[in-house]
Parts: structure tokens; C-alpha cells; sequence
């Protein structure tokens, strides 16, 4: 999700040895992945999520499962918008879409996540000792979605084509790559590892494993592929709400 976009000069910048490069060089050749993305795959998975997202919102039973429910739904929308980026970017009858797609795909990227995913776990969450460290995820989230929410709309937003993927540039004096990416991965990986809830750490297993796998065979293009990934895992969402709600009864029942 987090943009970004990294160079062998990059590497040297951030004061990592060259060998991870050539690591990274010897994976793509050992295991190349030619895998490409459209605005078809983008809306495509926006219809699966967007049915996905109403059979989940239609499962919950407290208002403080919705915020987690909603995240099919929400995934929906941000892959639809990409959709209309890339009619925006190939034909030039859609290019007046192209600053809209850009805009509200890393609205939903860089501000929505970093708070969303912390919070909506934070509310579902009943243990008053992970209350309190959700809620650390959850403040650190909202800091974070500040900063890049700054960064979005106080500077030049590009995105182009590149290899069949999507590539977004702020054009941020200060992009602190390093910076943003730790505390991107805190908030949107971390939370589900100190969740009481047994299936959520499951998610966070996914969600890390996506994430590793688009950073070794496409850093260039994080934004967009790991948002793909993660969209097509919060199908699991489904899965956490049904099954939460399944067990609640029992746990009223022993009270």
C-alpha cells in the first residue's frame, strides 16, 4: 500500500548493503512472476468485494463490528477507482479521470488504512489489556494518516503505467521512505497479531505474507499490487464476522 518506489541508488541512500539488490535480482530470475494487472482484474475484483462486503455487513449484530465489516466493501470501492485509472492512463477519451483516480485511490491507500485497520480491530477487541495496545496502534494510525494525508494534498500526485503495473509518485521534498514504510507496516500488518479474536491473527499471517511477497518481485509498484492482494484477502473478513458471531452466544450463555 505504502508508495514506494526504490532504486539501487535508493538502496545506497538508505544505507543497505547492495547485496540485498543483487538477493532481490537472483529471486525475480530464479522466480519470475509475469503477473499483469487492468482495469479488468481492478473491476472485477470490485464486484467480488463489493458482493463479499454486503454478505459481511449483512452478518453483524453490533454496531462495533461494522467499521471491520466494511472492509470488503470499502477494498471494493478503492479497486474500482484504480479500475477507472487505468481506463484513464490507456485511452485518452477517459483522461479526465486520471487526477480523480489518482487522488481517491491513495485517499483509500494512505489515510483511510493506517487508521481503519488498527481502529475497526480495536473495536471488536474485549480484553482490557490488548484494548490498550490496539488503542497505541490505533493513535500511531491516525498520526500516520495525517502525515500522508499532508503529503497527499499539499503536493503533485502522478501515477503511470510501467511493466502492467501502476506506479504513484508524490512529489514530497521530504519522502522519507524508510520512515513511512515502518510505521505503514506497524498499523496495517501488526494489530491482528494482538487481537484476542483466533482468526484474525490468521488474516495477519496473509496480509504479512502478500506483503513480502510484492516487496521482493514488485517494490516499484507496492501501492498498487499489495493493495490487490490485501483486497482479495479481506475476503477472509466474511469468515472473522460469521464467525464471531457464531461463538458470542455461547460466550453469553457461560456468563
Amino acid at each position: 500500500m505504502i508508495n514506494i518506489i526504490v532504486s539501487n541508488e535508493d538502496y545506497h541512500h538508505l544505507g543497505i548493503k547492495t547485496n540485498v539488490t543483487l538477493l532481490k535480482e537472483f529471486l525475480l530470475n530464479l522466480y519470475s512472476i509475469p503477473m499483469c494487472f487492468s482495469a479488468e482484474a481492478s473491476f472485477g475484483a470490485s464486484a467480488v468485494l463489493f458482493g463479499v462486503g454486503c454478505l459481511t455487513i449483512s452478518r453483524v449484530k453490533e454496531i462495533r463490528q461494522l467499521p471491520f465489516a466494511t472492509i470488503p466493501f470499502i477494498f471494493s470501492i478503492q479497486q474500482f477507482f484504480e479500475g477507472l485509472l487505468w481506463l484513464a492512463l490507456k485511452n485518452q477519451e477517459y483522461q479526465q479521470w486520471q487526477n480523480l483516480g489518482t487522488q481517491i485511490f491513495l485517499i483509500f491507500a494512505q489515510i483511510i488504512w493506517p487508521l481503519w485497520v488498527p481502529t475497526s480491530i480495536l473495536l471488536l477487541e474485549k480484553k482490557h489489556a490488548r484494548i490498550k495496545i490496539l488503542s497505541i496502534f490505533s493513535g500511531i494510525g491516525f498520526l500516520l494518516a495525517s502525515y500522508l494525508g499532508f503529503r497527499i494534498f499539499t503536493h503533485i500526485t502522478t501515477a503511470t503505467i510501467v511493466s502492467h503495473h501502476i506506479q504513484y509518485y508524490i512529489d514530497f521534498p521530504h519522502n522519507n521512505i524508510l520512515f513511512s514504510g515502518i510505521f505503514y507496516f506497524i498499523v496495517t500488518i501488526v494489530p491482528p497479531f494482538f487481537s484476542s479474536i483466533k482468526k484474525m491473527s490468521g488474516l495477519g499471517i496473509m496480509i504479512f505474507i502478500s506483503f513480502v511477497i510484492t516487496l521482493i518481485f514488485y517494490s516499484h509498484y507496492v501501492i498498487s499490487v499489495w493493495c490487490f492482494f490485501a483486497a482479495i484477502i479481506s475476503v477472509v473478513v466474511w469468515k472473522i464476522i460469521k464467525e464471531l458471531n457464531r461463538k458470542e452466544p455461547k460466550e453469553l450463555l457461560s456468563v
